[in-house]
């Protein structure tokens, strides 16, 4: 099993503390982040954003994988995912994540978008996620 991780430290409260994210890697380093920067969009990340980065990169790893299986060749992939965050009762939810990917590559249309749909079912953060996931794909 490959384990890696994130950690954050908070302080304060909800809307007037403040924390940062560190990443095992060092890419994040005392990131900040806080109630401003996820409801305000103040400078820094949040939560929703990191899942978002993580879930876009996760689902063109698997799909160039599949890609390259599928015999396509000379393969880009650019991808988007939103996160959703939803008001639930007196909190949140994190309800969907919709994906957004623009895919070129020397191959069958088709055979692409398949490799595409396999990729969004199959990539580890998708099946991490209790949310629903959609796709939006996009041949160059």
């Amino acid at each position: 099993m490959i384990v890696n991780y994130g950690s954050a430290k908070w302080q304060g409260g909800l809307k007037d503390g403040k924390g940062v994210i560190s990443t095992r890697s060092g890419a994040l380093s005392d990131q900040p982040y806080g109630f401003n920067t996820r409801f305000e969009g103040k400078p820094g990340t949040n939560p929703e954003e990191l899942i978002g980065a993580a879930h876009a990169a996760c689902f063109s790893m698997a799909l160039s994988k599949i890609l390259a299986e599928a015999g396509v060749t000379d393969v880009t992939i650019q991808t988007t995912s939103k996160i959703g965050l939803d008001q639930e009762g007196d909190g949140f939810a994190i309800k969907t994540a919709h994906l957004s990917t623009t895919i070129t590559g020397q191959g069958d249309r088709a055979v692409i978008e398949d490799a595409a749909r396999q990729a969004e079912k199959g990539c580890p953060v998708s099946k991490l996620l209790n949310a629903e996931i959609t796709l939006e794909v996009t041949v160059a």
